[in-house]
């Protein structure tokens, strides 16, 4: 069999017979180069890859596998003990001749950020651990059907012509990971404790608490009326600053589209004044206008008859003054947004509608409105998310004043973002803020992701 398939008229060494030998010998294997080097690289990541003749990528990944050894010995049971007990030794005061000393204990909060983070790693090398064992195993199917496997080299020059993409966006990813998503887990977490100013460590040891911290939100009066009263706020402001925005915008981008306005330029440059100013500075020189004793808008008011107006100190004022400021920060973004889509509606469908005697305000609702729509619908709803974290009006220009006696420290203007963080940094209740956060990622996401998904351009682009 084997002298068939050598052409008569042939001159070869016997290296070269060897190898045809050799050819010949792994198509009667099927499967040999794989599953040893799946299994190799089971065993210890890398080997699989120097087993493939990958000598530089196995290096590489028998280096990560050493790290994550010594990581599994030496850091991982800790991090497992410092999460599952938050520390055993409390600080303490030894006397030392005539003196104390004293003695720190073990500080809950550093041992279940080191925890996360060292489990968080570990997540991170397992993954590459599976990685190593499919590129083995694709690797040997490769050498099974004679294809010799790329060089370090070639590899990478593979990665940066075809895999480039992947690779910009697995730095931000990670950043994600490290940034994001295990800050979350850390808010969840500590929303199970009793983390609060009166349990600070290291002086004190926090404990785990489970679902008790939920539950008083919920049992105790003050925290729910304090609840429902913020969150109903939260979600009234939020639409209605959204509405105000996106139609002030839309209002204003229609006037100064229109064909006998003249020097549209200076007017878009006008009207973009109010986003280009920072909002800190902007919403601070707005909250000593709307002063209630000092400001100049009520001085022009006395000056004309009328009575001086509590802007900020009533609640209901305090409210629709917020709503006032809000929309003259937001609605040029909208404004801008929304002059860029009109130029690209065609003029055709104007020129149709004028001839079957549609007036003004009918092309409005029949053709720009809904054009306009169709393309600002997701941005809307980002928007709204966007208001209920609104953070930074609510905190510069009423701090959540006025007070409210019956919430728990919380004001009239406060929304559930700007309650959070008089909970965290003003009032050191930990774990309740945890628990007022998780409820607003779970709005937040749940609504985000259920709206945008609903829109009709986001349905059409999963048509495509």
């Amino acid at each position: 069999m084997f002298f068939r398939v050598i052409p008569s008229n042939w001159n070869w060494s016997w290296n070269q017979m060897r190898e045809l030998v050799m050819e010949k010998k792994y198509h009667r294997q099927p499967g040999r180069y794989s599953k040893i080097a799946a299994i190799m690289s089971a065993l210890i990541m890398g080997l699989g890859q120097l087993y493939n003749r990958q000598y530089i990528k196995g290096i590489l990944m028998l280096a990560c596998y050493v790290f994550g050894v010594y990581t599994a010995i030496t850091k991982l049971p800790h991090a497992f003990w410092g999460v599952v007990t938050l520390g055993e030794t409390e600080t303490q005061l030894k006397k030392v001749g005539k003196l104390y000393k004293q003695v720190m204990g073990d500080h809950s909060i550093y041992l279940m950020i080191e925890g996360l983070i060292t489990i968080f790693i570990m997540i991170v090398l397992i993954w590459l651990y599976v990685l190593s064992i499919k590129d083995a195993y694709r690797t040997g199917k490769l050498r099974e059907d004679g294809v010799k496997p790329n060089t370090f080299r070639q590899t990478m020059n593979f990665i940066a012509s075809y895999r480039f993409p992947h690779i910009v966006l697995a730095i931000p990813m990670i950043g994600v990971v490290f940034f994001t998503i295990m800050p979350i887990v850390f808010m969840i977490l500590v929303a199970f404790t009793n983390f609060t100013r009166d349990t600070m460590p290291p002086a004190n040891l926090i404990d785990w608490h489970g679902f008790e911290t939920f539950i008083d939100i919920f049992r105790i009066k003050t925290w729910s009326h304090t609840f429902y009263g913020i969150m109903s706020w939260t979600f009234i402001w939020a639409l209605l600053t959204t509405l105000t925005g996106y139609f002030g915008g839309f209002a204003v981008a229609l006037f100064v589209e229109q064909k006998g306005i003249r020097f549209k330029a200076f007017w878009r440059t006008i009207f973009i004044l109010p986003f280009s100013i920072p909002m800190f500075v902007s919403t601070l020189i707005l909250r000593n206008i709307f002063n209630g004793q000092f400001g100049p808008v009520n001085q022009y008011l006395s000056l004309l008859g009328f009575k001086k107006i509590p802007w900020l100190s009533d609640p209901l004022w305090a409210k629709v003054t917020l709503i006032l400021v809000n929309f003259w920060l937001s609605f040029p973004v909208s404004m801008l947004m929304i002059i860029g889509i009109l130029s690209t509606i065609p003029k055709d469908m104007y020129e149709a509608a004028d001839i079957d005697g549609a007036n003004g305000f009918q092309k409005i609702c029949l053709i720009t409105f809904p054009s306009v729509m169709f393309s600002m619908a997701p941005l809307i709803i980002m928007q709204f998310v966007g208001n209920i974290n609104n953070f930074n009006v609510v905190y510069l220009l009423t701090d959540g004043q006025p007070v409210n006696e019956d919430y728990q420290f919380a004001g009239h203007t406060d929304i559930l973002i700007s309650w959070l963080y008089k909970l965290s940094m003003e009032q050191g209740q930990y774990n309740f803020a945890s628990v007022i956060g998780i409820f607003i990622f779970i709005i937040l996401s749940v609504f985000a992701i259920w709206n945008v998904r609903r829109t009709k351009a986001f349905k059409e682009e999963d048509a495509i």
